[in-house]
Parts: structure tokens; sequence; C-alpha cells
């Protein structure tokens, strides 16, 4: 039972991790789209 419960979490545990990468990248291209505009408005002034 014990065995069980130690894979379950580390289950759980790597896809978390994973979880977390991805909201990484997301939140890493939602600023590279903020720099490009703010710098596009930047340069249209």
């Amino acid at each position: 039972m014990t065995r069980v419960l130690v894979i379950g979490l580390m289950t759980l545990t790597l896809a978390a991790c994973e979880t977390a990468k991805g909201a990484g990248r997301d939140i890493e291209k939602a600023g590279d789209a903020i720099t490009n505009t703010a710098t596009d408005v930047q340069e249209n002034l």
C-alpha cells in the first residue's frame, strides 16, 4: 500500500513540474509580445 502511495505522489509531482514549466513558457511568450508591442509604439511616436 505504501509503495502505491509513493508512486502516486511521484507521478503527481512530475505532472506538476511539467505544468509549471509550460506555464513559464506561456508567461515568457506573453512578456515577449508586450515588449514587442511597446517597442513598436515607441518607434511610431
